[in-house]
C-alpha cells in the first residue's frame, strides 16, 4: 500500500513539473499578445523617395513613431514605379508590420492598397496623396496640405505681384500654371490658384494664361516649362505657379536657360527648395507657400502610433495650412526648416 501511495504521489509531482516547464514566460506571453514589450514596426512607402520632401517627411514620421515606442519606421521609395509599390506592399505584408503610412506612385492603385492591407489587417493611412476611389473619395484616413487654400494663397500673392510691378497690361508679360491632372492632391492646387488668381485680376486676359502639365519631377517641370517658353517667343516676362516645388524649381531652370530669369517671378509651394533660391544673390524664384514636410510625417505617424497603441480611430482628413515666405522673411517664418 505504501509503494502504491508513494508511486501516486511520484507521478503526481512528474506531471506538475511537466506543466511548469512547458508553461508559457510571462515576458513573452505579454510580447505575443501585444502588452508593453511588443515590438511596434511601422512602414513608411513613398511615391518619389529620393525628393527633398519625402525625405524629410519620412524623417519627421520616423522620430515620431520613435518618440511613441516604436521599434522600428522602414523608409522604402517607390521610385515613382506601381510595380516597385505593389512589391512593396507585398513585402511589409509578409513582415507582418503593425502600420504602412504611403504615398502612392498612381492612385489607381489605391483600391488594391487598400484591400491587401485590410486582408492583412494592418491599418493604413494616406499621406499627400488621398488612397481613392474612382469616384475620388477617401476610402482610408488621410494627412496633408489643405491643397485648394494653399493654391489660393498662391494665386493671391502671384495676382498681387502682377499689380505691384504693373504687369497686368504688358505686352510682353505672360503667366504660366504647371499641372499635375493625374494627382488628386495636387488638381485643389492649381484650382485654388486660378480660381484666387482671376478673383484679384478679373480682367487678366485668358489668352495670356498657359498651362502645361508634368509628373513632379524637377526635369519634367524644366522640358514642361521650356516647351511652353520656346512656344511663346513673344512673351518675356513670365510668371510661374505650379503644382509642387519641384515643378517651380524646373521652370526657374527653364528661365535662366532662356535668359528670361530677370525679369521673371515664380512661386513655389512647399519652400524646401525655394529656402535655398533665397540664398543667391538672384532667382526667378521670388516666393514660396510655406508648410511644413515636418507637419504631415509627424501627424501621419503620431496618429498611426495612437491606433496601434491604443486602438484611437484615426480621422478620414487631417490637413495642414500654408503661409507666404520670400528672400526677406523665409528665416524668421521657417526657423530650423530654413537651413
Amino acid at each position: 500500500m505504501r509503494k502504491k501511495t508513494l508511486g501516486l504521489l511520484i507521478g503526481t509531482l512528474l506531471v506538475s513539473s511537466m506543466f511548469v516547464g512547458c508553461g508559457a514566460n510571462p515576458s513573452s506571453q505579454e510580447t505575443s499578445s501585444g502588452g508593453d514589450n511588443k515590438k511596434v514596426v511601422i512602414a513608411g512607402i513613398y511615391k518619389a523617395g529620393d525628393q527633398v520632401w519625402f525625405i524629410n517627411e519620412g524623417k519627421a514620421a520616423e522620430k515620431m513613431a520613435k518618440s511613441m515606442g516604436a521599434s522600428e519606421y522602414q523608409l522604402i521609395d517607390a521610385k515613382m514605379n506601381p510595380d516597385t509599390y505593389l512589391q512593396a506592399i507585398d513585402n511589409v505584408i509578409a513582415q507582418k508590420v503593425d502600420g504602412v503610412i504611403t504615398c502612392i506612385p498612381d492612385q489607381k492603385l489605391s483600391q488594391v492598397t487598400v484591400d491587401k492591407l485590410k486582408d492583412a489587417n494592418i491599418p493604413v493611412i494616406a499621406a499627400d496623396d488621398a488612397l481613392q476611389d474612382e469616384s475620388g473619395n477617401k476610402i482610408a484616413p488621410w494627412v496633408g496640405i489643405n491643397a485648394y487654400k494653399i493654391g489660393q494663397t498662391n494665386g493671391e500673392w502671384l495676382a498681387n505681384y502682377i499689380k505691384e510691378n504693373k504687369l497686368e497690361n504688358d505686352n510682353q508679360a505672360g503667366v504660366l500654371v504647371l499641372t499635375m491632372d493625374t494627382v488628386s492632391s495636387c488638381v485643389p492646387r492649381t484650382n485654388g490658384e486660378l480660381d484666387k488668381f482671376k478673383e484679384v485680376l478679373p480682367n487678366y486676359p485668358d489668352s495670356k494664361i498657359f498651362k502645361a502639365d508634368y509628373d513632379g519631377q524637377t526635369d519634367k517641370g524644366f522640358s514642361s516649362a521650356a516647351a511652353i517658353f520656346t512656344a511663346h517667343p513673344e512673351i518675356k516676362k513670365w510668371m510661374v505657379m505650379s503644382a509642387n516645388e519641384e515643378g517651380a524649381v524646373g521652370a526657374t531652370r527653364a528661365l535662366e536657360q532662356a535668359g528670361l530669369d530677370n525679369e521673371s517671378c515664380v512661386i513655389g509651394i512647399g519652400a524646401y527648395l525655394a529656402k535655398d533660391e533665397f540664398k543667391k544673390s538672384s532667382s526667378a524664384m521670388k516666393a514660396a507657400t510655406y508648410f511644413s514636410s515636418n507637419d504631415v510625417g509627424g501627424n501621419s505617424a503620431k496618429l498611426m502610433m495612437e491606433k496601434i497603441l491604443n486602438g484611437k480611430e484615426i480621422p478620414m482628413e487631417t490637413a495642414v495650412d500654408a503661409t507666404v515666405v520670400t528672400k526677406d522673411n523665409y528665416k524668421e517664418v521657417m526657423g530650423d526648416d530654413a537651413n
